[in-house]
Order: C-alpha cells, then sequence, then structure tokens
C-alpha cells in the first residue's frame, strides 16, 4: 500500500500545480476547489506512506514526480518551452530517487 501512496501523492502534486494555473487568484470556484483538494490530498498520501517509509525517500519521490510531471504537462497543455538543462534536471531528481531507493539500508 506504501508504494500506492507515493505515486499518488505525485499525481495530486501534478493536479495541484496545473490546476493552479486556471483558478484566476481563485476566483473561479471549481478551479480552485480541484486546486484546494489536490493540495491535501497531496499530502495526505504521502503522511500515510510516510509511516513505514524513511522521511527522505518519500519526500524526494513526492517532489520528483511532482516536478517531472509539471514540467510535462506545462509543456503539452500550455506550450511552455525547455532548455536542455531543464530535461536534464528532472532526470537527475529520478536518478536521485532511485539511488535513495537502491542504497538505502531498509525499508
Amino acid at each position: 500500500m506504501k508504494w500506492l501512496m507515493l505515486p499518488g501523492a505525485g499525481v495530486f502534486e501534478i493536479v495541484r500545480a496545473v490546476a493552479m494555473k486556471y483558478p484566476q487568484g481563485f476566483s473561479l470556484p471549481v478551479p480552485s476547489v480541484i486546486t484546494a483538494a489536490a493540495c491535501i490530498l497531496s499530502a495526505v498520501f504521502p503522511a500515510f506512506a510516510l509511516k513505514e517509509l524513511p522521511l527522505g525517500y518519500a519526500c524526494a519521490m513526492r517532489v520528483g514526480f511532482g516536478i517531472t510531471g509539471t514540467a510535462f504537462f506545462g509543456v503539452m497543455l500550455f506550450n511552455e518551452r525547455l532548455s536542455v538543462m531543464q530535461v536534464v534536471s528532472p532526470v537527475l531528481i529520478i536518478a536521485a530517487v532511485a539511488g535513495l531507493k537502491l542504497f538505502a539500508e531498509s525499508d
């Protein structure tokens, strides 16, 4: 179950970030509610995973997934441009998360 909570938190982190583009300063109710709900869920999911996982790994995975997904959706939905380093950086984050897991003493 802990392994489902972290990707779930990452998904809600992405939803929160993307939804924040739409409420126009929280003046539109539906996008504002989606943003707030995703924000809460992106915090609740890792809280359950942290019962069994190390803090550093769990937080790095949630944030890494969120950064990578948010960058992807920024390009796909909002025509944002990425430099080479903006593509390399999430890859390094993913490598760091994998390293934290690979070299963990126990989980």
